[in-house]
């Protein structure tokens, strides 16, 4: 109870830290008013090509997680787990008929389908820049008024995200605090991105997808040890990725990118607008940086492209990551 009580209290309005209010407003995108997917415009054919001619081959490592029945989700803030059931098994089939195909069709040739259920910011996944806004508007100064119905928001949907294809960067920071693991609740600073880029000896440049370490994923399959208190970033670390080098995409291995509770006074989750509603920048979460840290690769080609769920404020994702010279 004492785990769940905490993720509940990371949502609450009531736990904001005691940062100056900022009257923050949503950015404009200067790829003009019709723009629905912010800094992915980064993206080139001629990006493309440049960071797919330095793959080395060999290793190819997973970025995502594994979905199953128990995983870690948002249930404390009234989001529905992941379900899945089976719809028709080999048995099943069997009994019922429901393709009436007959017994003996269905002793010949056995049939097995499931259904899921799940949110859309489950696994491994991608925020659209719909998910959060401020003061009723998201990025680029669409308005939820006129732009989001029944079925969704009719800009900026998950289906907008393109394929993403880039230089990826690594930044683990618990390996270079000598930590297996960041403790709970800590917030990265900018000094820590700093420090760990320089024992890394990599450089970011413009463009690039970076993904930050803490160590949490090592308790994934304990769902509640996983989402209570996690370490995450903390906001001038992530205006150093952004407005100092450059960032296209940000993520991390948490559930929640960012550490609660807020430092800004007046906004509960202030990374996630400072990224998505101000400055257009996408972010991933549940990235499985694991194989990564243990053969300290840092740099790499990052492959990735979200579902394309139309409308909908996230995506599922299945990442990889290819190693460059």
């Amino acid at each position: 109870m004492r785990r769940v009580a905490a993720v509940l209290a990371l949502l609450g309005a009531g736990v904001l830290g005691q940062g100056a209010a900022q009257a923050a407003e949503v950015g404009i995108s200067p790829w003009g008013p019709k723009d629905e997917i912010g800094r992915l415009n980064l993206v080139t054919p001629a990006s493309r090509a440049a960071i797919m001619a330095r793959v080395t081959g060999g290793a190819a490592y997973d970025l995502s997680v594994d979905y199953f029945i128990g995983m870690p989700s948002w249930q404390a803030a009234g989001d529905p787990p992941y379900l899945m059931w089976m719809t028709h098994t080999p048995h099943g089939n069997g009994v019922s008929d429901p393709m009436g195909t007959g017994k003996k069709m269905n002793e010949h040739v056995s049939y097995t389908g499931a259904a899921i259920s799940m949110y859309s910011h489950m696994g491994t996944h991608i925020d659209a820049l719909n998910h959060f806004g401020l003061n009723g508007k998201i990025y680029n100064g669409f308005k939820a008024s006129e732009h989001l119905g029944d079925r969704g928001w009719d800009v900026t949907g998950a289906e907008k995200l393109p394929p993403i294809i880039a230089r990826g960067v690594m930044i683990d920071v618990a390996a270079a605090k000598g930590v297996s693991m960041l403790p709970d609740a800590y917030r990265i600073t900018r000094q820590d991105l700093v420090d760990a880029l320089a024992k890394q000896k990599v450089a970011l440049e413009k463009g690039d997808v970076v993904l930050i370490r803490t160590g949490r994923m090592q308790q994934y399959e304990k769902a509640q040890e996983y989402m209570a208190n996690p370490p995450g970033m903390g906001l001038d670390a992530a205006r150093f990725l952004v407005e100092d080098k450059g960032a296209m995409v940000v993520g991390a291995d948490n559930l929640s990118f960012e550490t609660f509770p807020s430092e800004v006074k007046d906004n509960y989750i202030p990374l996630h607008t400072y990224l998505l509603a101000e400055h257009g920048v996408p972010i991933m979460e549940l990235v499985n940086l694991e194989g990564l840290a243990r053969d300290k690769v840092y740099q790499f080609a990052f492959i990735g492209a979200s579902l394309k769920l139309r409308g909908a404020d996230a995506a599922p994702m299945r990442p990889i990551a290819l190693p460059i010279k």
